[in-house]
C-alpha cells in the first residue's frame, strides 16, 4: 500500500485499526474478544489494555468502559478511576520493565493521532534511554522485543 505524503499520520497500523469491526475498547469491555483479549486490568468504570500496535513493550491504554469521545463526557468517578489506573499502570510497568521514563497522554481527535477517536483513551508508553533506532525511520517498521501475550501475562502478574 502506498501512503500519500500529505497524510503522514495514516500509517499502516492506523488503517488496520480502522478496518476492525466495532470499537476495540467496547469489545474488550464486553468481553467479546475472549482469548484474543489484551486486557491487563479491569476496574469498575474503566480498563487497562495493551496497545495492539505498541510504540514500545508495555505500551498500554486506559479507557473508560463507556463509549465516550471526550474528556468532558467523563463523570467524576470515571475520570478518577482512569487517573488511578494510569498511576497503577505506571507502577506495574516500573516494577516489571524498569523503564527510564514514560510518555503519558491523550490523542484527542483523529488529527491529533487518535486512531480510535470515538472512544477516549489515555496512552502510557514506557521509554528507555536510546530506545529509538533506524527501523522506523528507514523501513517504517517498529521492533518490539516481546510478544503481546508475554507482555500481558507479565503485567497481569505485576498488577496490585
Amino acid at each position: 500500500m502506498t501512503r500519500p505524503l500529505w497524510a503522514p499520520w495514516r500509517v499502516a497500523y492506523v488503517e488496520q485499526a480502522r478496518a476492525q469491526e466495532g470499537c476495540v475498547f467496547c469489545l474488550e469491555a464486553d468481553g467479546a474478544l475472549a482469548g484474543g483479549s489484551l486486557v491487563v486490568h479491569r476496574g469498575e468504570r474503566s480498563l487497562v489494555v495493551l496497545n495492539k500496535y505498541p510504540y514500545s513493550s508495555g505500551h498500554v491504554m486506559v479507557a473508560p468502559l463507556r463509549h465516550v469521545p471526550s474528556l468532558a463526557d467523563l463523570d467524576a468517578a470515571e475520570a478518577a478511576e482512569v487517573h488511578e489506573l494510569t498511576v497503577a499502570a505506571i507502577d506495574a510497568l516500573t516494577r516489571t520493565y524498569a523503564p527510564d521514563a514514560f510518555n503519558v497522554g491523550w490523542n484527542l481527535g483523529e488529527v491529533a493521532g487518535g486512531s480510535i477517536a470515538g472512544h477516549l483513551h489515555e496512552h502510557v508508553v514506557p521509554r528507555w534511554a536510546g530506545d529509538t533506532n533506524f527501523m522506523p525511520v528507514l523501513a517504517d517498521v517498529k521492533v518490539v522485543p516481546e510478544h503481546l501475550e508475554a507482555t500481558r501475562t507479565r503485567l497481569v502478574e505485576a498488577w496490585r
